[in-house]
């Protein structure tokens, strides 16, 4: 099935049955990526006296339970509730679901080479994207194609699809390359790592704040009147898929919660008309 998207004066025909998964498969019994060191996302019967939930033992049915932390369980998609004393949820937020986006590949760079900030101060160990390298990917892309930003992290072995992220200090964000992403009217940014911040940060969220536009260590946001924004993070961008400009569909389920799981799809523009 074949679409046509139209921005500004120009069209994009996209061929929406080859889409190219970008989202985690959840394996409920399996492998999964975890930060935190959360407890995996997990899968059990549902059992009760005359009732059980599984063919393979007898009923009727399958029939389970699931947990799971989407934060820290897989591939999510956030908003500004993450952040606030409101209860804001991601069903009300994303009510679009279909993106013009750019996907960049970006190798961070050791804190001791940028004179980007973050906060609290940055650490030995850090490795941060900077506004520089935000920069250099972004110079001649069609701003029309930055409602999404899909950013891939080099090098970017296939661990990431079961990558326990405390094993190993994570890149993340500078607040000069928040800042820029902010300037640049990025509506979602999605992300190959845990989160935009670093993983112990005093619970500052200082690169969220920045993207949802709350000031600095509050958490007051206006119940109606808030950011839109959305950041999708823990995706897996294959090395095949080349940077450019792409359409990007963005599913989740219909919960009233800050963050919930998600599938996400990018589709090639297979041509372009004036």
């Amino acid at each position: 099935m074949k679409a046509v998207f139209s921005l500004e004066t120009k069209n994009f025909n996209v061929d929406l049955s080859k889409p190219h998964p970008l989202s985690i498969q959840l394996d409920f019994f399996g492998d999964q990526p975890n930060s935190y060191n959360v407890e995996n996302a997990s899968a059990k019967t549902y059992e009760t006296s005359g009732f059980i939930g599984d063919t393979r033992k007898g009923g009727g049915c399958n029939f389970e339970v699931y947990k799971i932390i989407p934060h820290c369980n897989g591939t999510h998609t956030e908003c500004v509730g993450h952040i606030s004393f409101e209860r804001i949820f991601i069903n009300n937020v994303l009510t679009s679901v279909i993106f013009p986006c750019t996907l960049i590949s970006v190798i961070p760079e050791h804190a001791s080479v940028t004179q980007d900030i973050y906060v609290p101060g940055k650490n030995a160990d850090d490795f941060l994207i900077t506004e520089k390298i935000l920069r250099e990917k972004l110079i001649n892309t069609n701003e029309n194609f930055l409602e999404a930003l899909i950013i891939r992290t080099m090098p970017n072995d296939v661990s990431k699809i079961s990558r326990q992220y405390m094993n190993t200090p994570t890149p993340f964000f500078s607040l000069n390359a928040m800042n820029y992403i902010s300037e640049k009217n990025v509506k979602h940014l999605l992300i190959d790592l845990p989160s935009v911040d670093r993983t112990f940060d005093e619970g500052k969220l200082s690169a969220h704040h920045i993207f949802w536009n709350v000031k600095p260590e509050s958490h007051d946001v206006d119940k109606y009147e808030h950011s839109l924004n959305t950041i999708t993070e823990m995706v897996y961008v294959p090395d095949y898929i080349k940077d450019g400009i792409y359409f990007i569909n963005i599913q989740i389920p219909d919960f009233k919660s800050d963050a919930a799981p998600s599938r996400v799809f990018l589709y090639d523009i297979i041509q372009s008309e004036d």
